[in-house]
């Protein structure tokens, strides 16, 4: 099982802070910890965002606990009575986040049966110190670069089998094939895009980021494949165009990677389509079935390499001297 930075940054920050409050000599220390706990965040966006929230939903809290308190009394309705006003005024303010983190500052305030200057001194402290630690520790966040390539590579790996694939039924009719790479495809790209959304929040004065247009490109490239495959079932016989057809998946199926050579496919693209428009008029329904499904089977190819060649500059004039089956698509 493993543990992550998160789960390492509370057991590491939960007893700094209440040795800190103890070193203090205040009264609740434990208090420090619970806030800590409460306040460790999976970005720094969020942890900056979450101590301003409980910070303000405590000094809040103080407020109303005084008030509620001092003029009613102690005694358990009178929380119940706080909370049903001060909820509303957290959910005002857009602090809601920090209602359980207040909380604490307001059952010690109860438990103490009176409030003081040094009372309140001491709950401000705690704050500092429970929230203040976690925003320390939070500032170190590992970073997600190599999950985001892995996930990068193993969806451009599940991109070449499903392209091959397609190939495949349209040259042979091999039926053999169930599709789940288009299901993983789908969880893969969800994981992706949480990690590009996580990598994005701490990094809080960039809000673009490289990863979230590539997965999004490959998000809308997977839904043109689905497309594909309604009109790749429905051919009834292969005939020379066909085969060429599957060819040419199958290259571009080959060629699947990173950089950008999309331009080479498309221009073989429009020769295979030159080629196309050269064949005979069908003569049979059959015929012109199949004809008119493989042409909007090129068009959603098409479609598919546009995607990828509007994504970043072309990568054709740095490698012009390789051979096409090295583009990528």
């Amino acid at each position: 099982m493993k543990i992550g930075s998160r789960t390492i940054k509370t057991a590491i920050g939960t007893p700094i802070s209440i040795s800190i409050a103890q070193v203090l000599g205040l009264t609740n220390f434990v208090s420090a910890g619970i806030l800590t706990i409460l306040c460790i965040q999976p970005s720094r966006k969020r942890s900056v965002l979450s101590a301003w929230h409980r910070f303000l939903a405590c000094i809040a809290a103080a407020l109303f606990s005084i008030v509620f308190f001092e003029l009613i009394g102690y005694h358990p309705l009178v929380i119940g009575a706080m909370l049903v006003c001060f909820i509303p005024v957290t959910v005002f303010l857009k602090v809601t986040p920090g209602i359980a983190t207040s909380s604490v500052i307001t059952l010690n305030l109860y438990s103490a049966q009176s409030v003081s200057f040094s009372l309140l001194t001491e709950q401000f402290l705690i704050i500092i110190i429970g929230i203040g630690t976690a925003l320390i520790l939070n500032l170190y966040m590992p970073s997600l670069e190599n999950q985001l390539k892995q996930k990068q590579e193993e969806l451009e790996h599940y991109f070449q089998i499903i392209l091959n694939e397609i190939a495949l039924y349209i040259r042979d009719k091999n039926e053999n094939w169930s599709g789940k790479e288009l299901r993983i495809c789908e969880d893969i790209l969800q994981e992706a895009m949480d990690l590009v959304l996580l990598e994005k929040e701490n990094h809080l004065l960039r809000s673009e980021h490289p990863y979230h247009d590539y997965f999004l490109m490959r998000q809308k490239q997977l839904e043109l494949l689905e497309k594909m495959l309604p009109l790749v079932t429905r051919l009834p016989n292969r005939d020379n165009i066909s085969l060429k057809i599957a060819d040419f998946f199958e290259n571009v199926g080959d060629a699947v990677h990173p950089g950008n050579t999309a331009s080479l496919y498309l221009d073989e693209l429009e020769d295979l389509r030159r080629k196309f428009d050269q064949e005979d008029l069908p003569e049979t329904q059959e015929e012109f079935e199949t004809r008119a499904n493989l042409f909007r089977l090129l068009h959603e190819i098409e479609d598919y390499l546009l995607l990828k060649k509007k994504f970043k500059k072309s990568d054709v004039n740095e490698k012009k001297q390789k051979t096409k089956k090295t583009g990528a698509t």
